[in-house]
């Protein structure tokens, strides 16, 4: 019977199977559950204990949080496939200035003055926004994993120059950093299994000497030599 399990919370975008994979590697006999949860909701459930640890958008609030971050992502601007910018390598903010660009609820870019002109709506989600933007009614700038998640055939995405950007990081309750959460740190930051900072591994058996064969302690009785190896008189 299953005693305890690890529950890993993760916000759209991310892929946590290699770590999950590792998980199963090397700590066999915990199952690890993946909570799938919004951005915008993944830390309550850090707080109310639904989750042991999670993969977390930044920016965030970290009161009560231990936070690592592990990557900044790219932001991409997602376009109909036969708009302007699907022609373009990369793109500026300079070169939206006339869009309609969206910036749903859920968004975690930290706009100063969102780029293009003031969208007309304000959609839920960003994947209610990337409808609007199939549907030819405005862009939306996302970080890349997202456009890639939510990517559509009549859809193209192109990197944007000098925006903000979107972090991931791992996160967890501060009070409740446990042997499992640390175990599951040290897989995210590359730890070997005998790592000093992961945790403290068992002390190898020390290798016995061999006794003397007379039971006496000392090996040189054998060959009857003394302490410095000359032969008694």
């Amino acid at each position: 019977m299953i005693d305890r399990e690890f529950r890993l919370a993760y916000v759209p975008g991310v892929t946590p199977a290699k770590w999950v994979n590792l998980w199963a590697e090397r700590v066999p006999g915990v199952p690890l559950t993946l909570v799938s949860v919004a951005a915008a909701e993944v830390v309550k459930v850090l707080h109310d204990g639904c989750a042991d640890a999670g993969f977390v958008r930044l920016p965030v609030d970290r009161e009560g949080l231990s936070v690592i971050p592990l990557y900044v992502e790219t932001t991409v601007v997602v376009a109909p496939k036969d708009h302007l910018v699907a022609a373009a390598d990369e793109v500026t903010v300079a070169d939206l200035a006339d869009e309609e660009v969206f910036r749903p609820m859920d968004d975690t870019l930290e706009w100063t003055a969102t780029p293009g002109l003031p969208a007309f709506t304000r959609p839920d989600t960003t994947a209610k926004a990337i409808e609007l933007v199939a549907a030819g009614a405005g862009l939306l700038l996302v970080p890349q994993s997202l456009a890639r998640l939510y990517h559509r055939k009549d859809l193209i995405y192109r990197p944007v120059a000098e925006t903000p950007q979107s972090g991931i990081a791992l996160a967890w309750p501060t009070e409740a950093t446990t042997e499992l959460v640390e175990d599951f740190i040290g897989i995210v930051r590359g730890r070997t299994v005998n790592s000093s900072r992961g945790r403290t591994p068992e002390p190898a058996p020390r290798k016995a000497r061999n006794p003397a064969p007379d039971g006496s302690g000392r090996r040189g009785a054998q060959t009857g030599r003394g302490r410095k190896g000359r032969r008694p008189r």
